[in-house]
């Protein structure tokens, strides 16, 4: 796709235990500040920051992210993705992920929202060697109308590959046409307005783990409802639904301690955004 609206690329690698950047490379409406190592760790936190303050009719993002052998990433956006009016050719985003043996990557962006007669097409392949380990979310929510419509967007689709040694292990395809589809039915969001993903693909993945998380999840306060799937590696999704952006983040986030206390025996970095 020529003309790309703003194009990031992100290559680390790891350098005596600590993950540094190899190659940092943006152009037109997509940058990344510089990184942040939180609480002097050794695993680096780059913001995603788009100046234009949000995607406008025919805009086209492109991203590429590459972790070396072990090397270890938190890769987040500074605020939430809008998207806004796109009368004539919907917006679109394109990121391609590697993560290389032994890799770690915590890809946690703010939500998207998606205004009146918004359209946005968002597509991630995930190449991954064996021993890496994601984790990936993604929250979407409508924005406000003056109408006061509860799905005032015209069409949301969000395309997930990703593969293992070249394999393809899970593939998730979400597209809401509020226009199309009876949103309050069942299959659909079932009288609910927003819709959480957490990918957690990893080795360190079993059944504990899981367990440990389902309890997380129900112990949580607010209006919901959300479930966990296996994947056919060592991984699984938690797919939440919910009327708040807050109730979903207040889940990923609850999971995201429980992961990292049993793997790292440590607390996940606070992502400070104000």
């Amino acid at each position: 796709m020529p003309d790309w609206t703003g194009v990031l690329e992100l290559d680390v690698e790891d350098r005596q235990g600590k993950t540094v950047a190899k190659n940092v490379y943006f152009q037109g409406a997509f940058k990344v500040m510089r990184p942040v190592y939180h609480n002097q760790s050794n695993q680096p936190c780059y913001y995603i920051l788009n100046p234009g303050g949000g995607y406008l009719d025919g805009d086209t993002y492109r991203m590429k992210v590459s972790l070396r052998e072990n090397a270890k990433l938190t890769l987040t956006t500074q605020s939430a993705t809008k998207v806004y009016k796109t009368p004539i050719s919907h917006a679109y985003q394109e990121s391609s992920i590697y993560l290389g043996k032994d890799s770690y990557l915590e890809y946690l962006p703010d939500p998207l929202i998606a205004y009146k007669d918004a359209r946005y097409h968002q597509k991630n392949i995930v190449h991954m060697e064996k021993g890496a380990t994601l984790l990936y979310s993604d929250i979407l929510t409508p924005g406000w109308s003056p109408e006061g419509e509860r799905f005032s967007y015209d069409t949301l689709r969000l395309v997930n590959e990703i593969y293992m040694e070249d394999e393809l292990i899970a593939f998730d395809h979400i597209k809401l046409t509020p226009k199309a589809q009876h949103m309050n039915g069942l299959g659909f969001m079932e009288g609910y307005t927003h819709l959480g993903s957490f990918f957690v693909i990893g080795e360190q993945v079993d059944s504990d783990l899981i367990d440990k998380l389902y309890e997380t999840i129900h112990e949580e306060e607010g209006e919901f409802r959300a479930g966990i799937s296996k994947l056919a590696v060592p991984g699984f999704t938690i797919r939440v639904m919910a009327n708040k952006t807050q109730v979903i983040e207040s889940i990923f986030t609850a999971c995201h301690h429980v992961i990292s206390q049993e793997w790292f025996q440590s607390k996940p970095s606070f992502l400070r955004k104000y």
